[in-house]
């Protein structure tokens, strides 16, 4: 109990001073045209580029450790896909902090299951992530059929298609605006067209972006009327939102069935324990009971991918 105190006030002490002692961002500058310096009058290699590197901390150490995780750009990019200005580094602090604490709190009430929650709580804010992409994902979905129709209707009028793109990142509201405002800035600092269509797909990894890129740069690069060409993408990316309407409204009942097998157990459970107290002890008390448990929730596991897997079609 006071280890495990100590431990908890030291990591919330190291995290105070390396909140209030890291360097600025002037400071950081500084110390890379120092360092950048430094090396062209030893002689050595200039590895500096004219390209932006996002930061995945403030802190230039913490940003150099983060960048060797295996995960750390999936993570960035799962955060950029979500439509959020978060940085790594504090975000995986919090994680950690969050999760160390719910299991020092838990370790009083559940046990051996406090590691759950510690788990749970640690991966709570990427599952919240993941949420908030694909409520944005949908968004693009639901704009994407009017910015191909502008697009036709601009290249028609005798717009180019940097032009175009342009009036789509000013015309369309966000998010998918502002996707469109990064590419062309993109564009404007020099980038190529293909390069720029590239990082846009991978901010909105949709086939229907994946088909409005692929007949821009074909035309770019072999000829061809691109208004016409946009005007058939516009009614397919219409048919597959119709289609994925109807494949929503054939799967509802396997949705609810899903939601209603994963629901019921525990508020059973809640109800059971409220009503009876000493009834549900013995389930938790008995090595047994533990077992049963834990085969429950993993045949609910079981479940819950399989009717994910039914319900799940792809067009």
């Amino acid at each position: 109990m006071v280890i495990t105190i100590f431990i908890l006030l030291l990591i919330f002490t190291f995290l105070v001073l390396l909140y209030f002692l890291k360097p600025t961002s002037t400071e950081a500058a500084v110390q890379q045209r120092l360092k950048s310096l430094e090396n062209n009058r030893t002689g050595l290699a200039d590895t500096s580029t004219i390209l932006k590197e996002e930061a995945l901390s403030s802190t230039p150490w913490l940003d150099e450790l983060l960048r060797q995780l295996p995960f750390s750009s999936g993570v960035s990019l799962l955060i950029r896909q979500a439509g959020k200005d978060w940085k790594l580094g504090p975000l995986l602090l919090s994680c950690v902090a969050a999760g160390l604490l719910a299991w020092w709190l838990g370790s009083f009430f559940l046990g051996t299951w406090s590691l759950l929650l510690a788990a749970s709580v640690v991966a709570a804010p990427f599952g919240v992530l993941y949420v908030m992409r694909e409520h944005r994902f949908k968004k693009f979905d639901d704009q994407l059929p009017e910015a191909v129709d502008l697009m036709s209707r601009g290249l028609r009028a005798g717009h180019s298609i940097a032009a175009v793109l342009e009036m789509v990142g000013t015309e369309i509201a966000d998010p998918l605006g502002a996707e469109f405002r990064a590419m062309h800035k993109e564009q404007t600092l020099g980038l190529p067209m293909r390069d720029a269509m590239i990082n846009l797909i991978q901010r909105i990894p949709r086939d229907d972006m994946r088909f409005i890129a692929t007949a821009i740069l074909l035309q770019k690069e072999s000829g061809g009327n691109l208004a016409q060409i946009l005007d058939k993408t516009s009614n397919l990316v219409r048919e597959r939102a119709r289609l994925r309407g109807q494949l929503r409204i054939y799967t509802a009942q396997g949705r609810i069935t899903g939601w209603i097998l994963c629901c019921a157990p525990f508020a059973m459970f809640a109800l059971i324990s409220l009503v009876n107290k000493n009834y549900t002890k013995v389930l938790f008390g008995e090595p047994l009971g533990v077992k049963m448990v834990e085969g429950a929730l993993g045949l609910m596991l079981l479940g819950i991918l399989v009717i994910r897997k039914v319900i799940d079609i792809k067009v």
